[in-house]
């Protein structure tokens, strides 16, 4: 009896286990999303620091989500971050904007893909 106890526990202990990795997934494609329509406003009012910034939290995330499940759409938004990081850099605002706003639309289909 005891045995079976346990081997209930631990595959409880597994399915939990298993159930908090997917849910940290779903987290970074999330974040993900969310600094990258940070910096697409941002973009729009005209803060180039702050699209930077939140552009690359945003590959932080995005890099993340990647490790844990590649998506085509997750490698087209760290593109696309790229592009706004650097833009950003140079401080076009608006330009930065765009392409933080074009990963934000391929990071929620990635989300969708989940």
């Amino acid at each position: 009896m005891n045995k079976s106890l346990l081997s209930s526990l631990g595959t409880g202990l597994l399915t939990g286990l298993l159930s908090a990795t997917s849910a940290m997934a779903e987290d970074h494609k999330a974040e993900a999303t969310q600094h990258a329509t940070a910096a697409a406003a941002s973009g729009k009012k005209g803060d180039a620091a702050a699209v930077g910034e939140h552009a690359s939290m945003a590959k932080t995330h995005a890099e993340a989500a990647k490790a844990e499940k590649p998506n085509p759409h997750i490698d087209a938004g760290i593109k696309n971050l790229n592009e706004a990081i650097e833009h950003a850099k140079m401080g076009h605002a608006d330009v930065a904007g765009e392409a933080a706003d074009a990963a934000a639309t391929h990071l929620k289909a990635a989300e969708k893909a989940f």
